[in-house]
């Protein structure tokens, strides 16, 4: 095998899901060049994992792509994505490929028959390892990797805190889809419950939901469009929990083993995606055995029922008793 190149074109938390399989392939192929392509907006998430020898990117389709690809010669694909895009790209280079098995029928069964049992209770981690077994690559139990380079850290104390190592919370308040968003007011719901400052992360586009925050909690820093990608993982870093949905930022704090509380609205933790390896105090928040849910293995634009109780219906009260825990630990150690 003297190059590999590992196909996943999106997005930021299903790239991060790679990144195990990234280092093992590695460790199973200690000379070989690795390669990835992905889009080139999500460049950033990899641009420092030492395991990748070179990234390829694209801005609209990978057919961008496909004289550069071909010059490489490659050995072996390994396709972590595997839709059209991605065939179209393993019949161009016409080479070995593997590939893992979508669960794309029985999520079907999931969200259209709500027979969550037809999904394995397997994560996609595995899912993947187990398409490589073929080709000798083993799950070395070592969790998700995330790398960032020196000049892209926070130092929060400082940014935030006066200079002082305060404990705090992100929050995070962005999302692919808006049912996969904790909605504003169980975000209030959060921050009045919280005895820890709290940290909001998103985008630029959830910038009005953080001002709207600030209104009732001016003690709130907003953190939303400020940073860059890899300087809001700095700061997620340095978080004592991070609350989220099923978004990036989770499987980002899952990569640094940080304590998570997980809010799924439409989609389910047994779609595979939930925080991979997780902390012994991580929860799963989640409202079980509602008739509507899932209703998509996405997302929506706005509940299709109206009522969205799969986020409405979640008490965050238990946010006092993990606030209260971590100051009473504060300078033990």
């Amino acid at each position: 095998m003297k190059k590999i190149l590992i196909i996943r074109f999106s997005s930021i938390g299903d790239i991060v899901l790679t990144t195990p399989i990234v280092r093992c392939v590695k460790k199973r192929f200690p000379n070989a060049e690795l390669h990835f392509v992905t889009k080139e907006v999500f460049k950033p998430i990899l641009i420092h994992n030492s395991n990748i020898n070179k990234i390829h990117t694209f801005k609209h389709d990978v057919v961008e792509l496909y004289d550069e690809l071909k010059s490489e010669n490659f050995s072996l694909i390994i396709d972590l994505h595997k839709n059209l895009r991605s065939l179209r790209l393993k019949k161009q280079l016409n080479v070995l490929s593997v590939s893992f098995k979508k669960l794309n029928f029985e999520k079907i069964l999931a969200v259209r028959l709500k027979l969550k049992n037809a999904l394995p209770n397997v994560h996609i981690v595995e899912r993947y390892f187990e398409s490589l077994f073929p080709i000798g690559v083993e799950n070395d139990g070592k969790g998700l990797d995330y790398f960032i380079g020196e000049e892209e850290k926070i130092n929060v104390g400082k940014e935030f805190f006066n200079g002082t190592g305060t404990k705090f919370i992100a929050l995070v308040i962005g999302g692919s889809y808006y049912t996969k968003k904790i909605p504003l007011n169980k975000l209030q719901e959060i921050c009045t419950n919280s005895k820890l400052p709290i940290v909001l992360m998103g985008g630029k586009e959830d910038k009005t939901v953080a001002e709207e925050l600030q209104k009732q909690f001016p003690n709130l820093i907003n953190a939303c469009g400020t940073f860059s990608i890899n300087q809001s993982v700095s700061i997620i870093q340095q978080a004592e929990w991070v609350i989220t949905s099923d978004t990036g930022l989770m499987h980002i704090a899952a990569a640094y083993n940080k304590k998570i509380i997980s809010v799924w609205g439409n989609t389910i933790p047994e779609f595979g995606m939930s925080p991979y390896k997780p902390n012994a105090e991580n929860k799963i928040l989640e409202v079980k055995n509602l008739f509507c849910r899932p209703c998509s293995k996405l997302g929506y634009h706005k509940c299709p029922k109206g009522h969205f109780k799969c986020m409405n219906d979640i008490d965050f009260e238990f946010v006092k008793e993990l606030s209260t825990e971590a100051l009473k630990h504060r300078g033990t150690e």
